[in-house]
């Protein structure tokens, strides 16, 4: 039973001593990083880094090592014995069987899932009848499967900590509800990944790292199986082992008060990045009322009956201003295009000229500021014009369907309604809401090979979408109906690719910058050929960023990071203005219907900023913190009803920096609320 424990201990120890060396350096790297390497830390938050986050990957790899140990202590000669070998075989003969010749819980899944089960099952059962009948193989299958999986978790250690780099680098965050959304999209994001990142060499030295990891930490294990083999180390050690379980759960829940600074910085260096994927895991969808501040329902609905000037909650009429010919309406919303990119906000590297120009010839927003991160978050913001949700979208969720879209409401006025996508619109359940809610959706799957010049991982490039979209709208145009055209672009995404010859970045240069500058140039060729089209005199058209390239900052929720271009563009139709005060993502949509002259019953809580009564203020949210901005404050809410107020002082260098406030606003705490409770 020594030589158990020992071997035991020695396993654990080395495993643990290999996730505390590369989280270590993982948070030296992470600390270089360009979004992190201004960032100052006080002398306790450098402890809690260091400390607090070794002891948090200690946590963590004792968790992980749970399969590790069934393993262990499934290695002994005592499950051969009759009878506990032939009921074993039976067991899993009878349940090769099941996934073999029955309608088995597999077939609800996909083909994939069967085929896994039925080679899972194949190798149990054809395995364990060999090691039944030929006892001679048992030690070596033993020690295979040992040194195979202790493989597996030493690669595993590596390549998360150069998982979570990447992740850094893209996100300045540790994992979180991103990572756990991407999971379902698979195809996608390794396709993103493998055209993204020099993948073949990373994963070379992956590989010739883990080899040599492995090689110095158990090449001292000759024979584990003998010391497997001792009858009662097992009814020590499992109780043992459960206690150091408890206690590592215990210790990550305590952490997490030590990981509620200011300095948001300072709280993802200290954690760990597989439990915060874990953590976001969890929380995909939140419950505003068990999670967040709330306030009596009839208050709530008090105030924003008096905002919205509605006989009941915010649901109110909208007149018509116009009897005239309907007009078409085009809302094109950009991948990832952040306000600081254009030469209007300052930006000199001339990355953006069409919008600029679109910016000098039609209604331009100068403060509009997007509600999330993500690309469903705009979409659900300009078709569904309400504050961001916490946890999933509703786009995302499975019950968006029968949801009054602008789409419904233009299809209500006799439109033809369109979304047009250059890749695959399942991809963050697109179809389903779109589809599910009236729209006609036009993806690639809808594309002739002729049709195609260039595409990636993403989609066809902004060139072919925008001509498919060209091609259609005016086939649409001959009908004696107007039309409404959502479009999505989608090549500032990475890896950046685009075709060659465009514009001055190389087309595998694989910079954002390039992505940028071809997705403006894409635009621009777009309004070129619209301009021709008999449909454009007739034709108003809103141009709008989906969310910023990055949401990384200091804080919760940095505002210059949702700070996107917006212009609604008609020559003849609408002068050109600047729009210098506060503008919430939510509200372009109805300002586009307000320019057009369209009645309806809103249920939005957007408003027209035209509107009489319009209130400035803005959403800014991340799946769980719930921001709002109203005058120079910042109110974010958050879970465990957490609340924080920062006052927003604009300076020659940032315009959109921040500071927290001495006291509580309570009234606009009160609007954010009211908002935010109502509407989820």
């Amino acid at each position: 039973m020594k030589n158990a424990f020992s071997a035991l201990r020695n396993i654990y120890l080395r495993l643990g001593a290999l996730a505390l060396v590369v989280g270590f350096v993982l948070r030296i790297v992470l600390l270089f990083n360009e979004q992190t390497v201004a960032t100052d830390f006080s002398l306790i938050e450098w402890i809690e880094i260091y400390l607090l986050g070794a002891v948090n990957d200690l946590a963590v790899v004792t968790l992980g090592c749970i399969p590790l140990f069934l393993f262990l202590l499934s290695a002994t000669e005592q499950k051969y014995k009759r009878p506990w070998g032939w009921i074993i075989l039976a067991l899993l003969a009878g349940g090769l069987c099941y996934v073999l010749f029955f309608n088995s819980i597999f077939h609800q899944y996909s083909g994939a899932a069967r085929r896994i089960a039925t080679a899972v099952f194949w190798y149990w059962s054809v395995s364990f009848a060999l090691r039944l009948f030929v006892p001679a193989i048992r030690p070596y299958w033993t020690r295979v499967w040992f040194f195979l999986l202790t493989t597996i978790y030493v690669g595993a250690i590596l390549f998360n900590g150069i998982s979570e780099y990447f992740f850094w680098n893209e996100f300045g965050v540790r994992y979180n509800f991103i990572a756990v959304d991407y999971l379902v999209y698979t195809h996608e994001v390794v396709g993103n990944i493998m055209e993204s990142y020099p993948m073949v060499p990373i994963i070379t030295g992956l590989v010739l790292a883990t080899l040599l990891v492995h090689h110095l930490l158990f090449r001292n294990v000759k024979q584990i199986e003998k010391p497997l083999n001792a009858p009662t180390w097992r009814w020590i050690t499992t109780p043992l082992y459960a206690v150091m379980c408890l206690v590592a759960v215990s210790l990550i829940s305590f952490n997490l008060r030590f990981q509620n600074s200011p300095n948001v910085y300072a709280n993802e260096l200290q954690a760990n990045g597989l439990q915060r994927f874990y953590d976001a895991f969890l929380k995909n969808e939140l419950s505003y009322r068990d999670f967040y501040l709330t306030r009596p329902t009839e208050e709530v609905a008090d105030y924003l009956q008096s905002t919205y000037q509605s006989e009941e909650g915010i649901s109110r009429s909208i007149a018509a201003k116009t009897t005239e010919k309907p007009y078409n309406l085009v809302l094109v919303t950009l991948e990832s295009m952040s306000a600081e990119y254009m030469a209007r906000f300052g930006n000199e590297e001339q990355l953006t000229p069409t919008l600029d120009s679109l910016y000098r010839s039609g209604l331009a927003f100068d403060r509009v500021y997007a509600t999330g991160n993500r690309t469903v978050r705009g979409l659900e913001a300009v078709t569904l014009s309400l504050p961001p949700c916490p946890g999933q979208s509703i786009i995302k969720r499975t019950d968006n369907t029968s949801c009054t879209t602008l789409g419904e409401i233009l299809a209500e006025q006799g439109y033809e309604v369109c979304y047009f996508y250059g890749g695959n619109a399942y991809f963050d359940n697109m179809e389903s809401f779109f589809g599910g809610n009236g729209y006609r959706i036009v993806d690639q799957k809808q594309y002739t090979p002729e049709e195609i010049s260039f595409q990636n991982i993403w989609g066809v490039c902004d060139e072919d979408s925008y001509r498919k979209a060209i091609r259609t709208l005016g086939e649409l145009a001959q009908h004696d109906k107007p039309f409404f055209a959502h479009i999505m672009s989608v090549s500032n995404h990475r890896p950046f690719t685009y075709p060659a010859g465009k514009i001055s970045i190389p087309h595998d240069a694989k910079s954002r910058k390039g992505g940028v500058m071809y997705s403006d140039y894409a635009l621009g060729e777009f309004f070129r050929a619209a301009a021709s089209e008999p449909w454009f005199a007739n034709t108003i058209f809103l141009v709008a960023a989906d969310h910023c390239a990055s949401s990384a900052g200091s804080t919760e929720i940095p505002l210059e990071k949702y700070h996107i271009p917006a212009v609604i563009f008609a020559p003849g139709v609408v002068e050109p203005q600047v729009v210098e005060h506060l503008v919430s993502q939510i509200d372009l949509t109805p300002t586009l219907l307000d320019v057009a002259g369209i009645g309806y019953k809103s249920p939005f809580y957007g408003r027209s900023i035209f509107e009489e009564g319009y209130t400035e203020r803005a959403f800014v949210a991340t799946y769980q913190d719930l921001g709002y901005v109203e005058g120079d404050l910042l109110t974010i809410l958050s879970p465990v009803k957490r609340v924080r107020q920062l006052r927003i002082v604009s300076t020659e260098e940032n315009p959109h920096a921040l500071e927290p406030v001495e006291q509580i606003d309570s009234t606009v705490l009160h609007h954010a609320i009211a908002y935010y409770q109502y509407s989820e």
